[in-house]
């Protein structure tokens, strides 16, 4: 299987979202799966227009705009998985995270031209790793509501959400459960794939 991870913090190596995302591949890259990372502060993506010409031809995403989306899309249409990976800083994911999925509501469902045409990316599993200064429970939850409801709208899988907290850069981030509990939660996604959750 192939996972798709649209990796959204500023922090790159330092991000403690990504020390996550590294355990939870490791699991997934040992199980004989592959992954491509794409680094969105790394890479030009610009915000929606809602111009709608991406909604003229329903045979692939046919964004105007021409940018870093293009391989991004191409990567999400041919993933078993898709996995956000994104830093709560002000009660959702982060900016350039928040313009893809933008883009792809738009490019990969063609709902909103002259005629209702299909979700491009129907039945792909989605999956979430975070990171936030509050509880999990209380930090994540806004997200994970908007992430709800994106599939339900795309006719995505929501197969869940990992998230941990860091309640200081003065601390360690990264320890032995926190380490588990990743490699856990990879291990639960590959579960549910295999299951045809």
């Amino acid at each position: 299987m192939k996972c798709c991870v649209l990796f959204a913090s500023p922090r790159g190596e330092q991000s403690n979202t990504r020390a996550l995302m590294t355990e939870f591949l490791d699991v997934w890259h040992a199980a004989g799966h592959t992954s491509v990372v794409h680094s969105l502060y790394d890479l030009t993506i610009r915000p929606c227009l809602a111009c709608r010409g991406c909604q003229q031809d329903w045979s692939g995403p046919h964004c105007v705009i021409d940018d870093d989306m293009t391989g991004i899309f191409a990567d999400i249409l041919s993933c078993d998985l898709l996995l956000l990976a994104s830093p709560i800083y002000n009660g959702y994911c982060t900016a350039p995270l928040k313009a893809a999925m933008d883009r792809c509501i738009y490019a990969l469902c063609k709902y909103y031209g002259e005629e209702r045409g299909p979700s491009l990316w129907e039945g792909k599993a989605v999956a979430a790793i975070t990171t936030c200064g509050y509880q999990v429970e209380k930090g994540v939850d806004v997200w994970q509501e908007g992430l709800r409801r994106t599939c339900k709208h795309a006719r995505l899988r929501w197969l869940g959400l990992y998230g941990e907290r860091h309640r200081s850069y003065r601390e360690p981030f990264m320890d032995a459960e926190k380490v588990q509990r990743a490699r856990d939660f990879a291990r639960q996604i590959m579960a549910q794939l295999a299951a045809g959750e």
